[in-house]
């Protein structure tokens, strides 16, 4: 025997469709919309009926008041179905189609009436505000049912009041009048309806097209996984809409660029300042993968487009890679150092052997006392003038490797730093990225050199580093410190175009400034100024210094002259 299918549950309630509750929730605002405006509507229209009925009234009574016969009539003639009063009344009676045209002396006594029995009778309303000289209008009931009235003093020649005309209405013709204009007010109020519900139609089908048809639970669900993922990735996320201002940006983007909740809704420019950052960011530098750098941190940005407008930018912190990268470099250079000093040392040591095997001992004598006095004189005049261990430990090394690409490396004369720098690596992470730019502008170039200046003024630190090569164009001049702006090829690691924007930053940081100048003889000289970079009180003067000559082997001892060759331009690193 085969299962049963189970029995399906009613199910009460909303439908789940987002186009479904729309288009019943905007049907049913319709449609209240529409008995509301019925309502509002008969409400005004029967007052307004009545208020007609009544101006008719008192139009018809004021009209016949005005007859100078009937007036004459009531003085003269007795009360009488076949009198001139009662005839000339149900005349304008049925002229005017009123329910009654009642005429009445001052006593309230009838003269006129439908009704000819009630011809001498006393009105079953009260007329003394009429006999006392008023209009009046209202909806009253009487002998003949409920009525629109209206009353009016009846006069004689001299002004006199003599009398009243009361004129009535029937009340059910004016109940008949809006009961009239119902079916048309419903007309209406359907055909309203039916225009409102169509285009609720189409305002759902809209929105069922932009929604895909989802659920609103389900987009409850997007967004709160929305919020999740973007608040918990660690990638910076920034929306912006199409005007430019920032929609959205996420907890990593807040601690990358610095910012808090109060930048959303302002536009890039005000929010974040003129920069590099903020180009990328507004899609004004174009690419992927762009660098960029925000305080000390340097940022891969991507952005992308969307089809409304906007755009979506998404951040990376590249600050770890891009050390990573700089202490590869370092140890690079380091291995380099080493190679240069392995390949002096060989080159040395086969001179040497040579030197023994000829029995020239009093050479080989000398030529050891050379090689060690140039290897402490290297390090000894580096030490004179820089004090700080690591900055000479760096120039050190610089002229090893500058001496293996065939570049001297000179100190100058007016170097003297003392050993109270505040901030040491700061200053040797500028040193560094400066020299090393200058060793790639000239390496391979004959009379390669590079001259570096170290010197303190008071408590303030000046660097100059000049070169041999062609140096800079005057309109490249402050682009070669803009994020990411190189024309080398980028090593193994990641990109270029970092090394200089870090080093305006980091002097900037401290107060101070770096630029790039034409150098005396041709080249390029980089000087940065960093104010407070020392403690203490002011040292003394510089002493004249010597130059480092690059390490050499024993068939190369000359310095390399000063003359300075065409060289491909200076990039940054």
């Amino acid at each position: 025997m085969s299962p049963s299918a189970p029995a399906r549950r009613l199910r009460l309630g909303l439908p789940r469709r987002m186009f479904s509750q729309v288009l019943l929730m905007q049907v049913a605002i319709a449609a209240g919309v529409a008995v509301l405006a019925t309502g509002l509507f008969l409400a005004p229209l029967s007052r307004l009926l009545d208020d007609q009925a009544m101006r008719r009234a008192l139009a018809i009574a004021q009209t016949t008041a005005a007859q100078p016969q009937i007036s004459t009539d009531v003085q003269r003639a007795l009360p009488s179905p076949d009198g001139p009063v009662q005839k000339e009344a149900e005349r304008i009676r049925k002229a005017s189609h009123a329910e009654y045209v009642v005429v009445m002396n001052t006593r309230g006594v009838r003269w006129s009436h439908p009704d000819t029995w009630q011809i001498g009778k006393i009105v079953s309303t009260d007329p003394s505000e009429a006999l006392a000289g008023k209009e009046i209008m209202q909806i009253d009931s009487g002998t003949l049912g409920r009525s629109a009235r209206g009353k009016v003093p009846l006069r004689d020649a001299h002004g006199r009041i003599i009398g009243a005309v009361s004129v009535g209405i029937e009340y059910d013709s004016v109940r008949a009048r809006l009961i009239h204009a119902i079916p048309g007010l419903f007309a209406y109020a359907g055909a309203a309806l039916a225009i409102g519900a169509l285009a609720a139609y189409l305002i759902s089908r809209r929105v069922q097209r932009q929604t895909r048809d989802l659920a609103f639970s389900d987009i409850s669900a997007l967004l709160a996984e929305r919020e999740a993922m973007l608040h918990g990735i660690r990638e910076g996320v920034v929306a912006l809409d199409r005007e430019g201002r920032v929609r959205l940006v996420n907890d990593e983007a807040q601690r990358l660029l610095g910012i808090g909740d109060e930048v959303v809704g302002r536009s890039l420019d005000d929010a974040l300042g003129k920069g590099r950052t903020t180009d990328v960011l507004a899609g004004r530098v174009t690419g992927t993968d762009l660098l960029t750098v925000r305080g000390h941190r340097v940022l891969v940005a991507n952005r992308m487009p969307t089809d409304d407008g906007s755009a979506v930018a998404t951040l990376r912190d590249r600050t770890e890679l891009e050390q990573l990268g700089r202490e590869l470099d370092s140890t690079r250079g380091l291995i380099d150092a080493l190679r240069a000093q392995d390949h002096e040392h060989a080159n040395r040591m086969h001179t040497l052997l040579g030197l023994l095997e000829l029995e020239m001992y009093e050479d080989a004598v000398e030529f050891v006392g050379e090689v060690v006095g140039d290897h402490r004189a290297t390090a000894e005049q580096v030490t004179e003038k820089i004090h700080d261990p690591l900055l000479a430990a760096l120039l050190v090394g610089k002229a090893t490797v500058a001496g293996e690409r065939g570049v001297a490396l000179w100190i100058a004369d007016r170097t003297l730093l003392p050993d109270r720098l505040i901030d040491p690596r700061g200053l040797v992470t500028i040193v560094g990225n400066l020299v090393d730019n200058a060793l790639d502008a000239v390496a391979g170039t004959p009379h390669a050199r590079v001259e570096v200046e170290l010197r303190s003024e008071g408590r303030t630190a000046v660097l100059r580093v000049r070169d041999t090569g062609p140096g800079i164009p005057a309109e490249r001049r402050e682009l070669v410190f803009t994020d990411g702006w190189s024309t080398k090829q980028p090593p193994a690691h990641g990109k270029r175009g970092i090394g200089l924007s870090l080093v305006r930053r980091l002097a900037e940081r401290q107060g101070g400034s770096a630029r790039v100048t034409e150098a005396d003889g041709g080249g390029a000289e980089f000087v940065v100024v960093l104010p407070e970079a020392l403690e203490g009180p002011e040292p003394a003067a510089a002493d004249r210094g010597v130059p480092v000559p690059a390490r050499r082997t024993p068939t190369d001892r000359a310095p390399a002259p000063d003359t300075p060759a065409p060289l491909p331009e200076e990039e940054s690193r």
